[in-house]
């Protein structure tokens, strides 16, 4: 008995299969089709593009998604954009982000994107990349490739020694994408790449001109070795520094290891030692945990805030809970997030547009560490 060799299916009844898979999975993928088809990756794409000209469904890297409700045949082109030219995706799309920590300081940048996401039918597809990453490409790579995002947010390392590979892998990717909380440039002319970040430097500069309507005069740095975040702020105190006539016998700059590690006590010691013995009557310290401990170190030995020490926290993630509650810089973290997703999806609504980088300042919650100095 012989058995007949499997039929390939016709090209209605693939493309019959392919929409159905679509229309109950939100997405399909090449791989998969080849599979369940018995057919060639190339037939898959074939059929896919011919579905795309008939405005039934959308191609992505690696497969396709469901067109959005008003596409269909001869709708206009999702991609046309809206009255503001932001593209105008299916709600199935979806962009991919990669941040260097899930906690502390970036959820609430996520939230942001989050929510202007869903204001425009997207899926964030969050990764964490961690610090101690040194290279981010394989990562930004999987969410192309594995999750078929159509465009990408970012905050890579600026500080390793791949920095300038990732740099160059978004430039050359063909891949729209908007580094967050970062800037970068390249090439021999330095284009610039498009961006969101806090004006930290306004946030210290306002924060140190603060302290110098109570009548401070010797104001202290502390910053955050571990943080890419850190030499904006120390641009800023330094601009203040210069604008208000701070000579360097006023004031003084340290930089603090991650709080975890056994040296991070001597330094809080040394901080204060150098407050008292300087003069010093003011500190900006970020982020909110370095200030709380600088405080209590403070505090610990007999010195009182703000009547001895008054203190800036940078971050105020969580300074307004500790006592006394502590005047900080509020980046804008959530409107961070927000401009991110916007500014992706006006490059996806116009790949031709130019670079776009935005600054959005931060605030100064002024609470109960920071007061007039003593006479």
């Amino acid at each position: 008995m012989t058995t007949e060799p499997a039929r390939s299916p016709l090209p209605a009844e693939r493309r019959s299969h392919l929409l159905a898979a679509l229309e109950r999975d939100g997405v399909v993928r090449v791989a998969d089709l080849t599979t369940e088809l018995g057919v060639t990756p190339v037939t898959v794409r074939r059929d896919i593009a011919r579905l795309e000209r008939e405005g039934r469904l959308e191609r992505v890297h690696g497969g396709a998604v469901a067109a959005g409700p008003s596409r269909g045949v001869g709708a206009p082109d999702p991609d046309a954009g809206d009255d503001d030219g932001t593209a105008l995706p299916p709600s199935s799309a979806a962009i991919g982000v990669l941040v260097p920590s899930l906690d502390y300081y970036w959820p609430g940048v996520v939230r942001g994107m989050e929510a202007e996401a869903r204001r425009h039918g997207l899926r964030i597809v969050l990764r964490g990349s961690s610090y101690d990453i040194a290279d981010e490409r394989p990562a930004l790579r999987r969410l192309v490739e594995v999750d078929g995002v159509r465009g990408l947010i970012c905050a890579p390392r600026m500080d390793g020694p791949t920095a300038g590979d990732v740099v160059t892998w978004l430039a050359t990717s063909g891949v729209p994408h908007v580094l967050v909380e970062r800037e970068a440039t390249r090439g021999p002319h330095r284009a610039a790449l498009e961006a969101v970040v806090s004006d930290h430097a306004l946030g210290a500069l306002m924060a140190v001109h603060h302290l110098a309507d109570l009548g401070h005069r010797r104001v202290g740095l502390v910053l955050s070795r571990e943080s890419p975040t850190s030499r904006k702020i120390a641009a800023g105190w330094r601009a203040a520094c210069h604008e208000l006539g701070l000579t360097s016998a006023e004031h003084f700059e340290r930089l603090a290891p991650d709080r975890s590690r056994p040296e991070f006590s001597g330094v809080v010691d040394e901080v204060v030692d150098t407050a008292l013995g300087s003069g010093t009557t003011a500190l900006l310290v970020h982020s909110d945990p370095e200030a709380s401990a600088v405080a209590q170190r403070a505090m610990d030995r007999g010195l009182s805030v703000p009547g001895d020490l008054s203190i800036v926290a940078y971050d105020d993630e969580v300074a307004s809970l500790f006592s006394p509650a502590m005047t900080a810089v509020r980046p804008p973290r959530d409107a961070v997030g927000h401009a991110a997703v916007d500014l992706l999806l006006k490059r996806l609504g116009d790949p031709s547009r130019p670079v776009h980088r935005e600054a959005i300042s931060p605030r100064l919650m002024v609470r109960e560490s920071t007061g007039a100095v003593r006479r």
